[in-house]
């Protein structure tokens, strides 16, 4: 593969620092970065950051391993950092471990040409003098080369924004193709950047469409906008966006807050629970409009949760989730079986009230701040892949949160304080949101049974099966209504609701 070439001027220590930031946040683990210049081209100093920025400590101690030749550090990466100009042979490096400690983690290596051609697939940095600065040459294979790349037009949509000098630090990378870090301003301000470029080349399936255009997930940071704005507007908090960049998918906006949604020991808090349920009823009291803006020019338009793009969700069980556990794929019959009941319950949601489905309404997508009054002490986030369809949803995703055991006694409580507060607001029908409670709740969790074994199978991200049980647990409740009866009897004799209680 042919290597690409990036250049980027430094013109002091501290563009060199930020630089170091730049390139940490764009590193997975395997990558080896090979520095090289001369004595003073500030190699070490680009580490320094590098490490002190992979490891979220300004002020950690870096020492130069010129005579140590290795030192190691735990970091969001481990991150291993060699110094090669004391090798004597090429082949010390097999006695180093160099290799080996890549593997799972991120190698600096200064002096890599004492090691021959050895490097010649790292990412490859070189610094030169340039007037009263340094050029920073960077080459490598093409993969990591498009992560560089990304991450250097982050930094400059950051001082278009007018926010040069501004640190970054990885926050996290969600379950889709959308990471997030947290940029501290010059003043101190702490800012949330969204990295979620435009859905393309994606699989296509069966149909000759892919999954996403199919379940209605939102294709641009365009939608991310217009749901903030609008869920801002009627008095809530979601995030107020200061700088955008629709081409690219890059956002700047507004950090809600640092106190997660769960207590400190990762537990549900019935208080705040129940209160995310008023605010949903709140969001309920009025429809929303199929149209939103996201600026002057441009309109997004809220989709509907219909019943293909429920059914392309479900079909991750019997895609994935069947496979898993039966270890053979499901036959035709079986899918054809499975869909005939999920059709007729999809009917019958036509049938129940509609509004704003955020999706994913759970602890994740919630800040709490406590120290603010009212609905203004829950922050709301993750609003891109919001939908017109059944106003059960939510509360389903709430009630039976897929990243924290829900004890049946909190999750009936959630429901109650959703439905009374939607009583107070007039006429409402229980009998008919039970049933669509009931249907939602099962769609959900048949849904993240699926998702979970695809995110191990095929993205690598094996920490979502330890849900299986938990989710496994939830359907066993949602389906104890006797809408569900029919399709409770086939997943029964499917084994698709044995495992351990969570």
């Amino acid at each position: 593969m042919t290597a690409r070439v990036l250049e980027r001027f430094l013109p002091d220590e501290d563009a060199t620092t930020l630089f170091g930031e730049d390139i940490a946040v764009a590193l997975r683990p395997g990558d080896i970065l090979a520095l090289r210049g001369d004595l003073g081209a500030g190699k070490t100093t680009l580490a320094r950051s590098i490490i002190r920025a992979l490891a979220d400590n300004p002020e950690l101690e870096v020492p130069s391993p010129t005579f140590t030749l290795v030192q190691s550090y735990d970091a969001r990466i481990p991150v291993h950092h060699f110094d090669l100009y004391r090798l004597a042979d090429p082949d010390e490096l097999e006695e180093l471990g160099l290799f080996e400690a890549a593997e799972d983690g991120v190698a600096l290596v200064e002096w890599p040409e004492r090691a021959g051609e050895r490097f010649a697939d790292a990412i490859r940095i070189e610094l030169h003098d340039s007037g009263e600065g340094r050029l920073a040459v960077i080459a490598g294979p093409g993969e990591a080369m498009l992560r560089l790349e990304r991450s250097f037009a982050i930094r400059d949509f950051l001082n278009n924004a007018g926010e040069p000098r501004a640190h970054r630090a990885f926050l996290l990378g969600d379950a889709s193709l959308r990471a997030y870090e947290t940029v501290t301003t010059r003043t101190g301000a702490r800012r949330i950047l969204m990295n979620a470029p435009e859905r393309r080349d994606e699989p296509l399936l069966a149909c000759g469409r892919p999954y996403s255009r199919i379940a209605h997930l939102a294709q641009s940071v365009a939608a991310s906008v217009a749901m903030a704005n609008a869920i801002r507007a009627r008095g809530f908090s979601a995030y107020q966006v200061y700088a955008q960049d629709l081409e690219t998918g890059l956002l700047l906006t507004e950090h809600l807050g640092e106190t997660p949604f769960l207590s400190a020991e990762g537990e549900p808090v019935a208080e705040r629970y129940m209160e995310a349920a008023r605010l949903l009823a709140a969001l309920h009291r009025d429809a929303w409009p199929k149209e939103i803006p996201v600026n002057d020019q441009l309109i997004h338009e809220l989709p509907p949760y219909d019943g293909e793009a429920l059914g392309i969700e479900v079909s991750l069980l019997t895609d994935w989730y069947m496979p898993f556990m039966a270890g053979r794929p499901a036959n035709d019959a079986e899918r054809a079986g499975y869909m005939e009941r999920w059709n007729r319950l999809f009917a019958r949601l036509e049938d129940f009230e509609k509004n704003l489905v955020l999706r994913d309404f759970h602890s994740p997508n919630l800040i709490w701040r406590g120290e603010r009054e009212g609905f203004d002490r829950l922050g709301l986030i993750d609003l891109q892949d919001a939908v017109c369809g059944p106003a059960a949803y939510d509360v389903a995703s709430l009630a039976l949160d897929a990243r924290v055991t829900m004890p049946e006694a909190l999750e009936r409580a959630v429901v109650e304080a959703y439905c009374a507060a939607r009583a107070e607001q007039g006429p409402f029908d229980r009998e008919a949101f039970d049933e669509a409670y009931a249907i939602c709740a099962t769609q959900r969790n048949s849904k993240l049974l699926g998702t979970f074994v695809r995110l191990e199978q095929r993205d690598h991200k094996p920490f979502y099966i330890k849900h299986l049980p938990r989710i496994r647990a939830y359907l066993r409740r949602a389906m104890r209504h006797p809408v569900l009866d029919e399709l409770r009897t086939f997943y029964e004799e499917a084994g698709f609701l044995s495992g351990d209680e969570a």
